[in-house]
């Protein structure tokens, strides 16, 4: 009988001591020798990283052969970009910015599988000021079966990093397809 009430209070003492402990660092609820102090390292402020939209008119595109435009049996492939992110890097000069998209790939009726390249623009905008644009010939292998997914990746998108600059929260990275336009061969006149 002496028993139970020992275990009564060897339960609350239990309770007592997890209450005390109700903080997540390991030693937080003993403060040996301590007094509460302010952090070592002063917090850090994260750079605005801007979103990625895909434009509406370029995200997909279709290659005709011989410059057919909308004719079905001589499409070389459509493509269409997906699914885009991105991730921010910055210091005080400059934000480097890592787009990341999702692609498709399927050939026509006059496509062949095998490599070819997808002229891709990559371009930040704030507003209507142009800060960054650059065309990247992205190379894609298409397999036998005549369609591919792939992965557009371009790690080094430089901008500015002030208002100033260029850069806002206004600032947006745009991505679609280059429009291409077949040049005409001009002959020389006689």
């Amino acid at each position: 009988m002496s028993g139970k009430p020992s275990l009564k209070f060897l339960s609350l003492s239990l309770l007592a001591i997890l209450t005390g402990c109700n903080s997540s660092a390991p030693t937080g609820g003993l403060n040996i020798g301590q007094t509460a102090a302010q952090p070592a390292v002063a917090p850090v402020v994260q750079a605005y990283c801007p979103p990625v939209v895909l434009r509406d008119e370029t995200a997909i595109r279709s290659s005709y052969a011989g410059n057919a435009k909308d004719d079905p049996q001589k499409l070389i492939y459509r493509a269409s970009l997906a699914e885009a992110t991105r991730a921010c890097t910055a210091n005080e000069q400059t934000m480097t910015i890592n787009v990341v998209a999702q692609g498709r790939i399927v050939l026509g009726p006059a496509g062949k599988s095998g490599p070819t390249t997808l002229p891709v623009v990559v371009e930040v905008v704030d507003g209507d000021n142009v800060i960054y644009s650059q065309s990247v010939a992205f190379p894609v292998s298409v397999p036998p079966e005549g369609s591919a997914q792939f992965v557009f990746n371009k790690a080094d998108v430089t901008i500015p990093n002030s208002a100033a600059s260029g850069g806002s929260r206004f600032t947006r990275v745009r991505l679609g397809f280059q429009d291409v336009a077949a040049k005409k061969t001009s002959r020389p006149k006689r």
